[in-house]
């Protein structure tokens, strides 16, 4: 089955960086739309990044300029790149991966911007 394990969280300090893995499985890789969610504590899920198979990205317009979302189809893994954070980026990160209706999703990986 479809398995999304993401890495790569933790601590950083404001104008920082760090990068996010998530590892697939389970799937032609190359098929599948990646994409990389974020949710705050009390609000709802939102999209920071998303990739499709031939390298097309999309950016929620407040990281544009700072994070830059990639992917390794040879090793069926999608990557954040997350330059200059600020506290507002502060969640938990999750990697989803969709193909027509289907939708499967990491488990996530917090995120915490603080000095």
């Amino acid at each position: 089955q479809v398995q999304l394990v993401e890495s790569g969280g933790g601590l950083v300090q404001p104008g920082g960086s760090l990068r996010l893995s998530c590892a697939a499985s389970g799937m032609t890789f190359r098929l599948y739309i990646m994409g990389w969610y974020r949710q705050a504590p009390g609000k709802q899920r939102e999209l920071v990044a998303s990739i499709t198979g031939g390298g097309v990205t999309n950016y929620a317009d407040s990281v544009k300029g700072r994070f830059t979302i990639s992917r390794d189809n040879a090793k069926s893994t999608v990557y954040l790149q997350v330059n200059s954070p600020k506290p507002d980026d502060t969640a938990d990160y999750y990697c989803s991966a969709s193909l027509g209706s289907m939708t499967y999703w990491g488990q996530g990986t917090q995120v915490t911007v603080s000095s």
